[in-house]
């Protein structure tokens, strides 16, 4: 018989099952380690002396995920008969696992307050490779050679077996500390610690700090004064609740081993006060680098700072930086209710991947390709593969390279929505959906083929005030009484015309009269509002396509009545959710459709998606599982097109 422990979860990334896998090597305890889209199922061999000790180090040691479910324990035929083989085909970035993060403080540690600690399992290990195989030789640590001491632990059993780019003070990387004045450099403990002390004095002396981090480069600043870019970054973990109002969930994740972005409500009325704002990016320490600054800036009695994701142009008084390249993914956002997770938007953790039956073609979106390796499908980065040989390629409309004699374009809509189609592999099912993202679209999926039934109806900045003036008759009239009234919305609102790009939300915030005139300005408005129910925006269609001039008419009528602006942006998501439904169960009734899709960032909205729940309760909508619900999954659905 085999004992088996099973750990509910959907997410598919490797690295939890590496994590145990090193753990039952350690043991050497003979197991098979299996892990697919539902769960990892563990079968060790129930009769080993070190099965117990083995299954209270799994519990004690493994870290927290985001992803994880329920776990249950059972028995089964058979036993394994050799140690599992940890799988590091592809590297992820991650957040350090408890024991990264014990030896970054353990004092005598070989990485005591060595930022570039991580191993097989965690850490940002992704940020370093060039190419594949992946191999030390295809990282920026191509230039440094491991100490005997770590060449011993990539060949022994423990976290850092076959860490490919393994490294302490013996063998590291130095790191430069500069300002305008005086430059100093960091590479053994004493020198780090001194330098982490410096930044963090800096940063509390109202002084900006660019650093160089192991996800890319990252400016900090104290947190008196948000930007719209700005992230909440939440130093001290016993007092997070005390600054911000979350569910246990949202606590959960927030220290999960994925530390994700979250959108939150803010509970200390000094820190609304400092910062304007009742709502926040908010995320905890997850890499060396910030794990550092945020211990030393906690020394000094601070809670948070602020932080932004940049580039090394970005001005700053002083620079934290060193000599190997790194390559940036954007920071992993989630949506997350007491039902509901799902990640809104973001590369980091959800590539690379490699998943699907393997399909000769390269798919590229966003400068993501999707191409054969092996018996699945590998999605990295393009610039981390060579030439490839297969039998055409997809690409996303707007990429003008060349990549194959055999090559079509496809949508943005149509390849998210095939992305969720193929994560539940619902092939074989007839399909409904909608994909948000600024413009509303439908999709029809009829088991072979995607066609957008009611297409995406693109926003015109530069005739809006024109569209809304001959709407209907007596609309000019509106527009009249916006200039009047309103002149500051009115000059705003008139100036998109100038413009050569210009979003529907974007008019939106104008309309609102939000500082953040984009959609993320106008959700964190709608988050304001603390009532039970809205009122009701148009979002009626004309020529059965979503009327974008009736829908800003109606923000316009409220605005000039004086209704509340949390309360407007608030109603506005309320009526995109009837909207969606009343399309959505129309067009599953006409298709005899099975199941409903949902896809683009703009669902990731508290506002919008509570209603949504509400309304879609009894045919709960197919999302993504592995990757982000917006413009990132188009390189995943681009493979089935």
């Amino acid at each position: 018989m085999a004992f088996v422990l099973e750990i509910e979860t959907p997410f598919t990334r490797n690295y939890i099952k590496n994590y145990i896998i090193s753990i039952i090597r350690r043991y050497g305890i003979n197991a098979v380690v299996k892990q697919d889209t539902l769960s990892i199922k563990c079968a060790f061999a129930s009769e080993h002396e070190k099965l117990q000790e083995c299954l209270e180090a799994i519990a004690q040691e493994l870290p927290a995920s985001l992803f994880f479910k329920s776990s249950k324990h059972y028995e089964i035929e058979g036993e394994p008969t050799q140690l599992p083989e940890i799988e590091n085909e592809y590297p992820v970035n991650v957040g350090l696992c408890p024991s990264c993060q014990k030896e970054l403080f353990d004092v005598s540690s070989r990485r005591y307050y060595y930022p570039f600690t991580s191993c097989s399992c965690c850490g940002g290990n992704h940020s370093f490779v060039s190419s594949y195989p992946y191999k030390r030789v295809n990282t920026s640590f191509k230039f440094l050679a491991p100490c005997a001491k770590c060449q011993d632990e990539q060949h022994n059993v423990g976290f850092r077996e076959t860490h490919e780019i393994n490294s302490c003070h013996e063998c590291g990387v130095p790191v430069r500390l500069v300002n305008k004045t005086s430059e100093r450099y960091a590479n053994d403990a004493g020198s780090f610690r001194t330098m982490f002390e410096v930044a963090a004095k800096a940063i509390n002396d109202n002084k900006k700090l660019l650093v160089k981090t192991t996800f890319g480069y990252r400016i900090f600043y104290k947190a008196d004064k948000l930007n719209h870019d700005s992230i909440l970054l939440m130093i001290n973990a016993s007092k997070i609740t005390d600054h911000l109002s979350l569910i246990t969930e949202e606590y959960q994740a927030l220290l999960s081993i994925e530390r994700p972005v979250l959108n939150v409500t803010l509970k200390n009325e000094e820190l609304k006060e400092a910062t304007g704002v009742n709502t926040s990016y908010v995320k905890y320490p997850d890499e060396g680098f910030t794990m550092l600054l945020g211990a030393e800036l906690q020394r000094l009695g601070v809670d948070y700072i602020a932080y932004e994701e940049c580039d090394e142009s970005c001005d700053a008084d002083m620079l934290m930086d060193y000599d190997l390249e790194v390559k940036m993914q954007s920071d992993m956002r989630v949506f997350l209710n007491k039902d509901d997770l799902f990640i809104a938007e973001g590369h980091r953790l959800s590539f690379p991947s490699h998943n699907f039956s393997a399909q000769s073609l390269v798919s590229v979106a966003h400068g993501y390709v999707g191409l054969p390796r092996g018996e699945k499908m590998l999605f990295d980065t393009m610039e981390n593969f060579d030439s490839i040989h297969v039998h055409k390629a997809n690409l996303l409309e707007g990429v003008e390279e060349k990549f194959h004699e055999n090559q079509k374009i496809f949508l943005q809509d149509e390849a998210s929505f095939l992305s969720v189609i193929a994560e539940h592999n619902a092939f074989d099912k007839k399909c409904v959906g909608a994909y948000f993202d600024e413009i509303p679209s439908f999709l029809y999926y009829d088991g072979k083929n995607v066609l957008r039934v009611v297409p995406p109806k693109e926003f015109d900045g530069s005739k809006i005030i024109e569209d809304i003036a001959t709407l209907r008759e007596g609309s000019d009239k509106l527009i009249i009484n916006l200039e009047k009234n309103l002149p500051d919305i009115y000059a705003k609102l008139a100036s998109l015309e100038e413009k050569e790009s210009v979003k529907l939300f974007e008019a939106v915030a104008i309309l609102l009269g939000i500082e953040d005139e984009s959609m993320r300005g106008v959700t964190k408005e709608a988050m304001r509002f603390v009532g039970k129910g809205g009122i009701q925006i148009d979002t009626h269609v004309s020529d059965n396509r979503f009327d974008n001039a009736a829908f800003l008419a109606s923000i316009i009528s409220y605005q000039l009545a004086g209704v509340e602006t949390s309360i407007l942006a608030y109603s506005i998501f309320e009526s995109f959710g009837d909207y969606f439904n009343d399309i959505l169960q129309e067009l599953k009734v006409k298709t005899k459709a099975t199941e409903i899709v949902l896809c683009g960032t703009h669902f990731a909205n508290q506002s919008l998606f509570s209603r949504m729940q509400r309304n879609l309760k009894m045919t709960p909508p197919l999302m993504n599982k592995n990757y982000p619900i917006g413009k990132e999954n188009a390189v995943v659905g681009g493979v089935f097109l």
